[in-house]
């Protein structure tokens, strides 16, 4: 059987991996194919944040595993090779890397070719390709553009002026676009790296949680040093000899920047099926059954796809490497004739603030009020603030969770935390009520641990659910 995946990150090469195990259980022969784009394979992007604020030492250590490890696995990867062109008909890959163009043979294809980040067209110089001093941050490639632009500053901040260089002390200003996950991560790196931060949204910051809690995340983020603007779009960029040294936005104000981070989003990368006459969703991702196809002999998983969300039924983009890696396994095994099928998702997601002396961290799972609502429920929602640790601990943190229920069924459909250090974590015991479809009373009742280091003898998350339960 030839195999042919079409990205090697996480959704990819977990489908490449398990189908080899898979082979080698069934006695059968393999031969797999990866071509990926980019230089690098098996990596956490989710750590780049992480990585330029200083916590990380290197974009290696983010890697997961070599492109040596997998090629003695018995992958054939080809790394800065991209897949241009699609035959259904014929079952071929065209692609064009290092040594040229090949076409590829399969019986079986594997699109993971992730998503792309959003770059508005302001962000672009005339030839079409960056201004310079603005970047996303989607890849390892990006982790290091970043890292690059912010070194003159030391790793402190800087004193340069508008477009500084490291004659001049290096940026001493950014703008981050976007309030969403990285966002937030990225305002906490360039505050810990010392540059003056301003945190631009069209919205609200954290729009995927209810607007109570977001007013908790947005006055931490103040606190924490952070320039906010919500309700801002910006309009264009001012330069300076081909630099960014401005952001003017749609209230005519000009915010003097060294740098402008790009964190408005990503849209899923299916330009290749796209145009193979694949169908696409609502949102632009492959749309493949609970096995993982989506055609005759072609399969997706990860970023690039739509997944179903346990709660409506209905196909969301959910960016994260939790699915992609558990759909790639999905996948991997049924490329040889297995049944596995994928859960579908919550939209379970976490992250923090960490800057200005603030320590914020955030989660949530399942269904916002408006999303709930949006599908139907009569929805019925309350905020519980608390403590993280019995009050005489001085582990106790400030806890805030939102409990959001249907008011008739008493059916759990989302939970939201927004809290101090231990918070956040306490998510995944509410994604596991919404995964086994429990009520606020369920969850209210849950045997959860207690110790004063670690929670009230109730703890935050069944107070918040018993209240909820006992006005409904």
């Amino acid at each position: 059987m030839r195999i042919v995946v079409v990205g090697a990150d996480a959704a990819g090469m977990s489908a490449a991996h398990t189908a080899l195990r898979a082979a080698a259980r069934a006695g059968r022969e393999v031969g797999i194919t990866v071509v990926e784009a980019t230089d690098h394979t098996s990596y956490s992007a989710c750590g780049i944040p992480y990585w330029i604020a200083g916590d990380v030492a290197s974009g290696e250590d983010l890697v997961a595993r070599s492109a040596r490890e997998h090629r003695a696995a018995g992958i054939d990867l080809r790394l800065g090779t991209r897949a241009v062109a699609l035959d259904r008909g014929r079952r071929r890959v065209r692609v064009e890397g290092p040594d040229g163009t090949d076409e590829l043979a399969y019986d079986e294809l594997v699109l993971a070719t992730g998503a792309a980040p959003i770059v508005p067209t302001w962000a672009r110089a005339t030839d079409g390709g960056l201004v310079t001093g603005v970047h996303p941050v989607k890849n390892l490639d990006d982790g290091a553009v970043w890292n690059d632009l912010l070194a003159a500053a030391g790793g402190t901040g800087g004193t340069g002026g508008p477009g500084g260089t490291a004659g001049s002390g290096g940026p001493a200003r950014a703008v981050v676009v976007g309030g969403g996950y990285i966002g937030l991560e990225m305002a906490e790196a360039l505050i810990r790296r010392g540059l003056t931060t301003t945190l631009i949204t069209r919205s609200r910051v954290m729009s995927s949680l209810d607007a109570d809690l977001g007013a908790e995340i947005e006055a931490a983020l103040v606190a924490g040093g952070v320039d906010l603007r919500t309700g801002r779009v910006v309009e264009r960029l001012e330069t300076t000899g081909g630099r960014v040294s401005g952001v003017v936005t749609d209230t005519g104000e000009c915010l003097t920047t060294d740098v402008v981070v790009l964190a408005i989003g990503v849209e899923p990368a299916t330009s290749l099926g796209a145009a193979a006459g694949l169908p696409l969703g609502a949102e632009g991702g492959y749309l493949p059954d609970p096995g993982g196809r989506v055609a005759p002999g072609i399969w997706a998983a990860g970023d690039c796809c739509e997944v179903t969300h346990r709660l409506t039924g209905r196909p969301i983009h959910l960016p994260l490497g939790t699915h992609a890696n558990k759909l790639g396994r999905v996948v991997g095994d049924n490329l040889l004739g297995g049944d596995r099928c994928f859960g579908g998702a919550l939209g379970t997601a976490i992250t923090r603030f960490v800057g200005g002396g603030v320590h914020l961290e955030i989660a949530r799972t399942g269904l916002s009020s408006a999303a709930a609502a949006d599908a139907g429920h009569d929805v019925a929602a309350l905020v519980t603030s608390g403590t993280t640790a019995s009050g005489y601990m001085p582990e106790a943190e400030p806890i805030h969770t939102k409990v959001i229920a249907d008011r008739s069924t008493r059916r759990l459909l989302g939970v939201q935390i927004v809290g101090g250090p231990g918070s956040a974590k306490r998510i995944d015991a509410a994604a596991a009520a919404l995964w086994g479809d429990l009520d606020v009373d369920d969850l209210a009742g849950m045997d959860l641990a207690y110790a004063p280091p670690f929670a009230t003898v109730w703890d935050a998350l069944q107070i918040a659910a018993r209240r909820l339960a006992d006005r409904l």
